[in-house]
């Protein structure tokens, strides 16, 4: 019995220890975004689907695909530079006020190019000439997402704010959708909707961050800095959204908007199941961000454990997304979506290779400082989906595409593999090397 209750006794002291560990509140607050994200995704996506049919989904999925290069342009990578900038900082209350400053300024000044970008390429493209309602709510969807301040609170691993206000955000999205969305053409309000609740979560997160740090206007050198600073993380996600966020956009020049919305349906649920490593993703990256400079082994033996956790998470969730593709396809869609099955099927491939590669690339490589590298890899494969998309989606259409995405994700996830084990950074292997310095 004593045995017993020592052991009852040691495992509640270790969970205690385990809850109040600051990576596992910040892991679970945004598992709590992701969970009430799943809930709410499900009571959503399958009424817009039947409501705005696969031809009104197809415009929907083809206006985001085209915000999603605004909202690249808008967010400058700074989702990853200023969030590590922060975690460097963050007893520095003057630096985080300059970073602040510089961000905001650097955002301002970058949406407004893009607004006039936008206005020009519109009359080019046919779909936002025959439908300027969708044109200019995915602008508003878009401008409201650059702005969103989730990389502040993320520096400093305070994370359960921002997933309460994503939360609440969420949760009135969605009742606004039921009582907004009535009819096939009401594609325009889903994406005002949405745009309304990312805005609403910035602005907060934005007033209390001031309530923290003085406020301050942007000098012209803090804007710049902030640009500087996110250049490389452009870059990355610049040519990251050649295979991710914009093959809907592309697709959409080829094929009909009945196919673009089958081809986004797969998307969108593959994504989901990909956003499952999201959390761990954002928790891990300030720490090791902070590791990387300050206890090498440390990051090495944290990067090492999660990359086998979610690799081998991968390819479960994977091989259970193709298995199952037709009810899932089935459930969540509903009727007209048929032809995404064989693309949701080979867009499982993806989950496993998205889990890997964002543990050796953003979690390894650019805490390493390995961002040379890590830029000229997801260029190259941006370059290969392109050409691969122009070649197979005409010929394929949505399973093309498909299978153009899925090669170009495992280039950047052997590219970077490959990458690290000639620099004998490989983090599996990694122990053997500690005390090596990057050249």
């Amino acid at each position: 019995m004593r045995l017993r209750d020592r052991t009852i006794a040691w495992s509640a002291r270790y969970a205690s220890s385990l809850i109040q560990n600051g990576l596992v509140q910040n892991a679970i607050s945004l598992y709590g975004v992701q969970i009430s994200g799943y809930i709410l995704t499900l009571v959503t996506i399958p009424y817009i689907a039947r409501i705005l049919g696969t031809a009104g989904w197809g415009l929907v999925a083809f206006t985001q695909a085209f915000g999603a290069w605004v909202v690249l342009v808008g967010e400058f990578g700074f989702s990853l530079s200023a969030t590590r900038e922060v975690a460097r900082h963050r007893d520095n209350r003057e630096k985080l006020t300059e970073i602040l400053a510089g961000v905001l300024g650097a955002k301002a000044l970058l949406t407004g190019v893009s607004i006039v970008l936008c206005i020009c390429v519109r009359w080019y493209v046919p779909i936002f000439r025959d439908h300027p309602e969708l044109f200019w709510a995915g602008m508003y969807w878009a401008l409201a997402q650059a702005f969103s301040m989730t990389w502040f609170f993320q520096g400093f691993e305070r994370m359960r704010f921002v997933a309460i206000l994503d939360i609440a955000a969420k949760f009135f999205v969605t009742i606004g959708i039921f009582v907004f969305v009535r009819h096939p053409h009401d594609g325009y309000r889903v994406l005002l909707l949405q745009g309304s609740g990312f805005l609403s979560s910035a602005l907060c997160c934005l007033l209390f961050a001031y309530r923290d740090l003085p406020t301050r206007l942007p000098s012209r050198e803090s804007v710049f800095e902030a640009i500087r600073m996110g250049w490389s993380m452009f870059l990355f996600r610049s040519s990251a959204s050649l295979y991710t966020t914009g093959n809907a956009f592309i697709l959409g020049f080829f094929v009909s908007p009945q196919l673009v919305g089958c081809y986004a349906g797969a998307e969108k649920i593959s994504k989901a199941f990909v956003t499952l490593f999201n959390p761990i993703g954002q928790t891990l990256f300030p720490r090791l961000s902070t590791l990387a400079h300050s206890g090498r082994d440390r990051a090495a033996r944290l990067a090492r454990a999660t990359t086998l956790v979610l690799g081998v998470a991968g390819v479960a969730i994977g091989v259970f997304i193709f298995t199952c593709a037709p009810y899932i396809v089935r459930i969540i869609l509903g009727k007209g979506f048929e032809p995404a099955v064989p693309v949701l099927r080979i867009m499982s491939f993806l989950v496993p290779l998205i889990a890997l590669s964002g543990v050796l690339g953003i979690q390894w490589m650019l805490p390493l400082g390995l961002d040379r590298a890590f830029n000229a890899i997801i260029l190259i494969a941006g370059l290969i989906n392109l050409v691969l998309a122009v070649v197979l989606a005409p010929i394929y259409a949505a399973r093309g595409m498909a299978w153009a995405v899925v090669i170009a994700e495992a280039f950047v996830t052997g590219g970077m593999y490959l990458h690290l084990r000639g620099q004998r950074l490989d983090p599996l292997s990694y122990r053997a090397n500690v005390g090596q310095e990057i050249a």
